[in-house]
């Protein structure tokens, strides 16, 4: 059974209040969410509370976390992210991030790996594969929503959303999830032109992660540019999962993660 000490709550990091959960002890584990926001009650989080001491905040303006003039890309939040780690004092951490997490805790890697012991990209999002004309990712603003369901989920029944049976506050979480996505991905579209060439500063131990039925960013197209400008990275898919594999499958995703916890503890 997890110890928690504390759940759902408020930080802040210099001057800037975000919404946050904290569950588990032991060593730092920094989940980094992507465009889907952060669902408190989501079976992964507790399966990843117990391995380590999880911190997963709303990044500012996804959530209830209030909107920051002052940050506005993802450049802003990977700098937002290692002054977390500075002000609370954390080492060795283990750095998870999801599609748009991903790309910021890709971000963090190449700035400044000293109080990074280990990463772990879930379909990252944040590089240009192709030349100028093509597109890698999918336009999320413009395809039907029903189609990035699709792309995005092996299962797209496990999806679905009965907007008529959510709350206002729930209606106003998912809009402003949406929102902030597009603030920080909009222009470039979902990455930054310079992080690819980049990736090789990276030098924790790291893991990328893919669902085998990722139709919204590709392993064998997207995943493996990743793999090959990481040093020494290690490629894993987890079966009958999409672009959000700790969603469909969290119980395969947290095994992954405590199997490369072990041998970074090993």
């Amino acid at each position: 059974m997890v110890n928690n000490t504390s759940d759902s709550g408020w930080l802040t990091v210099r001057s800037v209040r975000l919404e946050i959960l904290e569950r588990g002890q032991g060593r730092p584990i920094l989940w980094l969410h992507g465009e889907e926001g952060l669902d408190p009650g989501a079976p992964f989080l507790e399966l990843l509370a117990a391995q380590g001491r999880v911190l997963a905040p709303s990044h500012p303006g996804f959530g209830r976390s209030p909107d920051v003039g002052s940050i506005d890309t993802v450049d802003d939040l990977s700098y937002l992210y290692l002054d977390l780690l500075a002000e609370r004092n954390l080492r060795d951490v283990v750095v998870i991030g999801s599609s748009l997490g991903g790309w910021v805790a890709a971000e963090m890697a190449v700035k400044c790996s000293d109080r990074l012991g280990g990463l772990v990209l879930v379909a990252p999002l944040g590089i240009k594969v192709g030349d100028r004309e093509a597109r890698d990712i999918p336009d999320i603003f413009a395809l039907p929503p029903d189609e990035v369901v699709r792309l995005q989920y092996r299962d797209p029944v496990r999806a679905a959303v009965d907007h008529t049976k959510l709350s206002d506050d729930q209606l106003t979480v998912i809009a402003r999830n949406r929102e902030a996505t597009a603030l920080y991905a909009w222009e470039p579209y979902f990455h930054n032109p310079k992080l690819r060439q980049w990736l090789h500063r990276i030098t924790p131990p790291t893991l990328l992660l893919w669902g085998a039925d990722d139709r919204f960013v590709t392993a064998a197209y997207y995943g493996a540019a990743y793999r090959s400008a990481i040093p020494g990275a290690r490629f894993e898919m987890i079966d009958r999962a999409g672009h959000f594999p700790h969603l469909e499958e969290p119980v395969a995703f947290a095994d992954r993660v405590r199997r490369f916890l072990g041998e970074r503890r090993a």
